[in-house]
Formats: structure tokens, sequence, C-alpha cells
């Protein structure tokens, strides 16, 4: 029953209702791809990021053996970018920090130009279906003659119209608030990245300060 009213809605909507589904579909597997991500990175990064912080401070190499084992974080393969140098000086670890969490950056802000131009294609092609709703409705329409078989057509276009406008709307909307989400995430996760990085980079340095500069792993 379901089913079939879909069906008859995805009918009414017209031509356009097929790059639509496509939109709606590549839109929800890339938001569950998204969900996946995020939620991993913050339900483990802030106790690892801690844990590792105080490792460090009692074996460095310890600390390069537990970043390896977690190398599906960003901020476990931004340390190990830099503590994985060779007795690097402390502008040498900042400038690796630095380097190791712009390589980052895309991977974290991954699907962004897919969702927007999903946000910016959706309403306009329920426009486009608008528009051809409507040359269909004044097509079937005939001047003086009013009976249900004029009727019909009339009302098909005029369905198509509204179908394909509330549809393009819908996906438009509904990635659009996932997208937002995924932003606020982003710009929160490059700020933690940059207060982690500051931690381990102060810690860097008073190690390097006492002569106490550690090896990378062989």
């Amino acid at each position: 029953m379901i089913f079939e009213q879909i069906s008859n809605v995805f009918e009414a909507g017209g031509i356009v209702m097929f790059p639509l589904l496509g939109f709606s579909i590549v839109a929800v597997a890339l938001i569950l791809e998204r969900l996946r991500f995020w939620l991993r990175i913050t339900k483990r990064q802030d106790k690892f990021v801690r844990d590792i912080l105080d490792l460090y401070q009692r074996s460095p190499r310890a600390t390069l053996l537990q970043l390896e084992q977690n190398l599906d974080l960003p901020v476990a393969r931004i340390f190990l970018a830099a503590l994985g140098l060779d007795r690097p000086n402390p502008e040498e670890f900042r400038l690796a920090l630095e380097s190791a969490a712009q390589a980052e950056m895309p991977l974290i802000k991954r699907f962004n130009t897919v969702f927007e131009t999903i946000i910016s294609l959706s309403p306009l092609l329920g426009l486009l279906g608008t528009v051809l709703g409507l040359i269909r409705s004044f097509a079937s329409l005939r001047i003086g003659e009013v009976s249900a078989n004029n009727a019909a057509p009339v009302s098909a276009g005029i369905s198509e119209a509204l179908v394909s406008t509330a549809a393009g709307l819908a996906v438009a909307i509904l990635t659009l608030a996932f997208a937002n989400t995924f932003r606020g995430l982003y710009l929160r996760q490059i700020a933690l990245i940059q207060e982690y990085g500051g931690q381990m980079e102060l810690l860097y340095r008073h190690r390097y300060e006492r002569g106490e500069i550690p090896y990378a792993s062989p």
C-alpha cells in the first residue's frame, strides 16, 4: 500500500523525479557515511587524546605504538606525523603538526561539495518540474471546452508542477539540515585539532628543553 502510494506520487511528479530520486539516494548514502565518521570521532577522540598526552610524558616510544594502533582517528595521524620525526627542533615539530593537520582537512570536509551541489540543484529541478507541469496543463487546455476529458490532463499537469516542487524542496531541506550539522562539527574539529596540537607541542618543547629528545621508532 505504501509503495503503491509512493509510486503514484513519483509518477505524478514527472520526469524530474528521476534525477531527484538519484540526488536523494546519494544524499542519504553520504549522510550515513558522515554520521558514522563523526560518531566514531566524537565517541573516542577526547579520551584518546587525554591518554596520549599522559602517556607521552612517561614514554614517547609507547606513545608512537599507541598512535599507530589508532590511525583511523585524524588526530592520531597528525600526532604521528610529528612524533615520527627524528629529533626535530620545536619549530620543525610545530610545522609537522600544522602540515599534517592541513592534510587531514579534505577528509574532514569530505563530500561538502556534493552536498552543496544537491542543495543548489534540487530546488531548481523542482522549479523545472513546475514549469513542465504548467506547460502540460496549458497545452491540454482548450478555451471554451469544459469537460471531464479536458480537465483530466490539466489536473495532471498541475499535479506534476506541485509534486515536483515539493520533492525538490524536500531533498534540498533534508540535505541542508545535515550539511549544516556536519559543517558545525567540522569547525569544532578544527578548533580541537589546534588545541590538541598546541598541548602536544608544549609537551614536546618541555622535553626538548630538558634534553629529553625522543627518537623516532626504527
